[in-house]
C-alpha cells in the first residue's frame, strides 16, 4: 500500500509539474493577447474621442456662424430702430412746430386786407391829363405819390415744400389793390367845358387818376421762428395786370408786369395776424409813353380759416 501511495504521490507531483510547466508555456501568449485587446480598446477610445472633438469643432463653427448671423441681424435691427426713432423725432418736431402756435399749423387759407403808401416810378400821362395831339388846356400832371387799399387770399400748397425743405411753407397768393394818385387833376383841351377847340375860355374839369392791380404769385413763408409767432415771407416773382384810369392818349388801359414782394406777419391771437409788406411792380417798356411801375409799402390784417 505504501508503494501504491508513493507511486500516486509521484504521479500527482509529475502531473502538477506538467500543469505548471504548461501554464508557464501559455502565460506569455495570454499576456500578449490581453495587451493587444487593451491596445485596440485604447485605439477605439482615441478614435471616439477624435470623432467627438471633430463633432465639437463642427458644432463650434456652426455656433460661431449663428452668433455672427445674430450679431448682423441685431445690427440691422438697431439701424432700423434708429431710423424709426429719427423718423419719429422728425414727425414729433413737425407736429410740435405745427402745434406751437394755435391756428397756424391747422389753417390752410388766409384772407387779408392791406393799405398804405404807394409811389410811381414816373408821372402819369393820359387822354385827360396830357395830349400831344392837341397840346391845349391845363394838362396838369398827377402826383407820383399815392395811397392804396387792397385785399387778397393765401392758399397753402405745402407746409414743408413737398418734403424738400422743412419749416418752409409755400402758398398761392391772389391779391388786388386800388391806388389813387390824384383827385380833381386838371385835364387837357378835351377835358375843358366847353372845349377850347370851340373857342371857349379855359375851364378845365378835374379827373381822378387811379390804378387797379391784380396779381397772382407764389408766396414762401418761413416758419423757423414760429415759436415767437413770427413768419417772414417773400414773393420771388408774380404776375401782375394793371388797369389805368384815365386811359392813355391811345385809349389803352391794360398793362402787364411782374411783382416782387417781401414781408413779415405776427400771430396776435388765435387765427388773427398783423403784418407789414413792401411790393415793387415792374412793367416792361412804356404804355404810350408812360410807365406804371412803382412801390407800395404798408401793413395788413389777416384772418386764417
Amino acid at each position: 500500500m505504501e508503494k501504491i501511495f508513493g507511486r500516486m504521490r509521484v504521479t500527482s507531483r509529475i502531473a502538477a509539474g506538467s500543469i505548471v510547466f504548461m501554464a508557464a508555456l501559455h502565460a506569455p501568449q495570454a499576456l500578449a493577447t490581453d495587451s493587444a485587446q487593451r491596445i485596440r480598446q485604447l485605439e477605439n477610445a482615441l478614435q471616439q474621442i477624435q470623432t467627438e472633438l471633430n463633432k465639437m469643432k463642427t458644432e463650434s463653427v456652426q455656433t460661431t456662424r449663428k452668433v455672427d448671423q445674430i450679431q448682423e441681424s441685431s445690427t440691422q435691427t438697431t439701424k432700423k430702430v434708429e431710423q424709426i426713432q429719427q423718423t419719429t423725432q422728425r414727425v414729433e418736431e413737425r407736429q410740435k412746430v405745427a402745434s406751437t402756435v394755435e391756428g397756424i399749423g391747422e389753417r390752410r387759407k388766409m384772407l387779408f386786407f392791406r393799405g398804405g403808401y404807394a409811389r410811381s416810378d414816373e408821372h402819369r400821362n393820359g387822354a385827360t391829363l396830357e395830349s400831344r395831339v392837341v397840346p391845349l388846356g391845363a394838362q396838369d400832371q398827377a402826383d407820383r405819390n399815392a395811397w392804396y387799399v387792397g385785399a387778397g387770399f393765401d392758399f397753402q400748397l405745402t407746409r414743408d415744400t413737398w418734403g424738400l425743405i422743412p419749416k418752409t411753407e409755400i402758398d398761392a397768393e391772389l391779391m388786388f389793390e386800388y391806388k389813387q394818385f390824384g383827385h380833381g387833376v386838371h385835364g387837357n383841351a378835351l377835358a375843358n367845358e366847353p372845349s377850347i377847340l370851340a373857342g371857349a375860355p379855359l375851364n378845365p374839369r378835374g379827373v381822378t387818376v387811379n390804378q387797379f392791380t391784380l396779381t397772382a404769385a407764389p408766396k414762401i413763408k418761413f416758419n423757423h421762428f414760429i415759436e415767437y409767432k413770427i413768419r417772414p415771407w417773400i414773393i420771388p416773382a408774380g404776375l401782375a395786370i394793371h388797369v389805368i384810369s384815365p386811359p392813355s392818349e391811345s385809349v389803352t388801359y391794360l398793362d402787364p408786369g411782374v411783382m416782387f414782394a417781401a414781408g413779415m406777419e405776427y400771430n396776435i391771437w388765435k387765427d388773427f395776424f398783423i403784418g407789414t409788406d413792401a411790393r415793387y411792380q415792374l412793367t416792361a417798356g412804356s404804355l404810350d409813353g408812360a410807365k406804371f411801375g412803382g412801390l407800395t409799402v404798408g401793413g395788413y390784417l389777416g384772418i386764417g380759416f
